[in-house]
């Protein structure tokens, strides 16, 4: 029986959740997302099965790199109390059996797009997975505070990947959508890196907040913030898009700096409970999800 990583006891067997719990699906529900809309949003029409395959693929790709994120970064999960619970830290899964279901499900994700799209997707797909896991995870992560910031595009790749498993070539919308994520990233992921700052201090990961300070993380989250409204909004004075997304991203990027100037003016110690920087986090999600949302419905039923 496997024995915890954290605690030195028993674990329960391994079970179907733990190898779900590998991909993380809560990240992996935002990548399907992005991708989704960028297929809908792409010109012309896909058959609904090969649709549906090539956003599986897509997922199982998102997957592929979260499970060998997590079997890469297993020791370092074992010391963050954020983390200490995953499957490989807790001694529920064994790091080949990981390592295994992850290059498997990334071959099988990379060739499920071929054969359901194209070769340019299944080629993007590939970029994504290799990007994350080697440039991000192994290289960019233990190494330089700038991880966020170049490490970004990986989770980018979606809309891009989407559009062209539709139309087999890319367009200025879909790059512009994966310059919105990579803007995005940084001041979405700094401002959960700040409220769990001991957490990466103690595995001794150089996230911002940890090697830089609490007050230029902040700092550098207003002007990432200010930089990506900018981005946001740019498809609709471009062309690219209509009023009904021009104007979402305009109150919605509004919001989002009004949220990150709390977040960059405060000092630290002002609220020991972090509220401006979760309400910050929170909301970062609901802003991606509901832009991308807005992608789609000024595609199909413009103003």
């Amino acid at each position: 029986m496997a024995q915890s990583l954290t605690h030195g006891e028993p674990a329960l067997p391994a079970d179907w959740r733990d190898l779900f719990a590998l991909t993380k699906p809560r990240v992996m529900s935002l990548v399907v997302f992005t991708a989704l809309c960028g297929l809908l949003a792409a010109p012309g029409s896909v058959h609904p099965v090969l649709a549906f395959s090539s956003i599986l693929a897509i997922a199982l790709g998102a997957g592929a790199s979260g499970a060998l994120n997590q079997w890469y970064e297993a020791g370092l999960d074992a010391k963050m109390k954020r983390t200490a619970g995953r499957p490989l830290p807790a001694g529920r899964l064994d790091p080949q059996t990981a390592l295994h279901f992850g290059v498997g499900l990334a071959a099988f994700s990379v060739f499920l797009m071929l054969f359901a799209a194209n070769w340019q997707a299944a080629l993007l797909l590939t970029i994504s997975i290799l990007f994350y896991v080697f440039v991000y995870t192994m290289w960019l992560k233990p190494r330089t505070p700038q991880n966020i910031v170049i490490g970004g595009a990986a989770g980018a790749f979606p809309p891009m990947i989407g559009w062209v498993a539709a139309t087999g070539s890319l367009a200025p919308l879909p790059v512009l959508l994966f310059l919105l994520i990579f803007l995005w990233t940084p001041p979405h992921f700094w401002a959960l890196a700040l409220f769990v700052r001991s957490d990466y201090a103690a595995a001794g990961i150089p996230m911002m907040p940890v090697v830089a300070g609490e007050t230029s993380t902040r700092r550098q989250i207003l002007v990432y913030s200010l930089i990506m409204a900018v981005g946001a909004i740019a498809p609709w004075p471009l062309g690219y898009t209509g009023s009904l997304y021009g104007w979402t991203a305009v109150v919605l990027s509004a919001v989002f700096v009004l949220l990150s100037i709390q977040v960059g003016t405060r000092t630290t110690g002002q609220d020991d409970r972090m509220q401006p920087e979760k309400r910050l986090f929170a909301y970062s999600i609901a802003y991606l999800f509901i832009l991308f949302g807005a992608v789609v419905a000024d595609h199909w039923w413009p103003l």
